[in-house]
């Protein structure tokens, strides 16, 4: 059985759950939820899948913490994640969990047993440095000028000492450049391939791939073999992309949507899914993903999400503010897809403003009056002009950029032509062709802002007709 060319299975990160989930998990899930309702909106058949990272010493650590069941403790993070997903109208097809005994961790142990298989597994005594927020070991010279990881700054870095289990990475290394430099593996976009390309100059050493059941407290999957190891977690994280669609369980539905067309993951998880991930599945024998989309971190008014800081954003309290479509509007717009972006209390409240209540929710409302008093009526809608080429790059800050640039000029193009002071015959002829690109732009936008859009295209569909403004001004206090 062949995976159908329409096809199209889209991933998000799998994020940990030792917290609840911060403005930078939603940016991610709607980077996930764009790409697919626009493969939907262009005919083809999608599976859209996360998950929650559960089996992390993290987790284990932040469950004591909070004098808690480890089990109770992911449990409940793992629904706060399902429950942003949710209010930020993303819907997943599967949200696959690290802990499910009955599908991933036997997923898991057949991954880990193809890649034994190929003798690609041994074991051995090993000392280094782990950072525990990465959950994973680090050479001395990938730290900071403190002897910190860069992602995790002012965490110690762990001196750990054990026998484990190894995978033969370094077997691999010349492959996966092969595979990366030719574009099999794509990474979008292309800094972030020269990144991986760059980290490939150096020859890959053989990564740990286990730990012991006292430093793993017992948690996680179990190593086929050895009752006295689990897994390393992100060799089981990683599978949860093939564990939730059957691999190992359900061979029909694994090989109807496997491999995966893109995974979406933040910038500082490009090592383990463009190096480790495919080497793993090259030592299993199984297909790679077809693409990569890395994006950039969200920062709060110029600085860097922490706890220590204080300002981390509470995503549901801005979704409580706000509303879902304008949430939704600020971080696919004013986040660069590329890049890192930042959110502002005062930004988000202009851009509102200025995009949504005077700019599109103006534009519909001014046309839908005039519409509505020429008595018109849209039935056919003609051929579109076309964002698919920033769609299909993963460039949704230029999609949004493109039907902004339509807004503005549709709103120019009223000014100039002052259709109210028209007869009825040159009124039509004005305001037809309008009220019909207001539609081709809500139809534009479904992928962005799915409530608003479907709102609109109602009230331009057949008699255009005149209704509460979709964006209220928002009123400085």
């Amino acid at each position: 059985m062949t995976k159908d060319k329409k096809a199209y299975y889209v991933t998000t990160a799998i994020p940990y759950v030792n917290a609840k989930p911060h403005i930078g998990h939603a940016l991610e899930f709607l980077y996930g939820d764009v790409i697919t309702r626009y493969q939907r909106m262009i005919g083809n058949t999608v599976l859209f899948l996360s998950g929650s990272d559960e089996n992390a010493l993290k987790n284990v650590q932040a469950a004591q913490a909070q004098g808690k069941d480890v089990q109770e403790f992911v449990d409940e993070n793992a629904r706060s994640f399902e429950s942003l997903a949710e209010k930020l109208h993303v819907t997943f097809d599967v949200f696959q969990k690290g802990s499910d005994t009955k599908h991933h961790f036997p997923s898991s142990q057949e991954l880990w047993k193809r890649c034994e298989k190929s003798g690609d597994i041994y074991k051995k005594t090993y000392t280094g440095l782990y950072c525990v927020g990465c959950e994973t070991f680090y050479d001395a010279s990938e730290l900071d000028e403190h002897g910190e990881c860069f992602e995790h700054p002012g965490k110690k870095i762990e001196t750990v000492s054990e026998e484990n289990y190894f995978f033969r990475l370094s077997r691999y290394h010349k492959q996966i450049t092969d595979l990366i430099e030719s574009g099999t593996l794509t990474i979008v976009p292309e800094t972030r391939k020269r990144e991986v390309l760059g980290f490939l100059r150096q020859q890959l050493q053989d990564i740990s791939i286990s730990r012991s059941n006292e430093r793993a407290k017992n948690w996680g999957v179990p190593v086929p073999g050895d009752p006295s190891q689990r897994m390393y977690v992100w060799f089981d994280a990683l599978n949860i992309y093939q564990s939730g669609i059957g691999f190992g369980w359900d061979e029909k539905t694994y090989q109807a949507w496997w491999p995966a067309d893109v995974h979406v993951i933040g910038k500082g998880i490009i090592r383990f899914h463009a190096v480790y991930w495919p080497a793993f599945l090259l030592s299993a024998q199984l297909p790679l993903p077809k693409s990569l989309f890395v994006h950039g971190y969200v920062t709060v008014d110029g600085k860097k999400m922490s706890k220590t800081v204080g300002n981390v954003v509470d995503p549901f309290s801005l979704l409580t503010e706000f509303g879902v479509d304008a949430v939704r509007y600020y971080f696919l717009r004013e986040i660069p897809s590329y890049g890192d972006g930042d959110f502002s209390h005062s930004r988000f409240v202009d851009v509102y403003n200025a995009d949504l209540a005077n700019g599109w929710g103006n534009l519909v409302a001014r046309v839908a009056k005039l519409s509505e008093k020429a008595g018109i009526t849209i039935t056919n809608y003609p051929p579109l002009d076309t964002y698919h080429a920033c769609m299909n790059e993963f460039r949704f800050n230029d999609a949004l950029a493109y039907i902004w640039k339509e807004i503005a000029r549709l709103d120019k193009h009223i000014n100039d032509t002052q259709p109210w002071e028209l007869e009825q015959e040159k009124l039509l002829s004005v305001m037809v062709p309008v009220a019909q690109r207001v539609h081709d732009l809500a139809y534009l936008l479904s992928p962005f802002l799915p409530e608003t859009s479907e709102c609109v295209m109602k009230q331009y569909s057949g008699a255009v007709h005149a209704a509460t403004p979709l964006f209220p001004r928002i009123t400085r206090s």
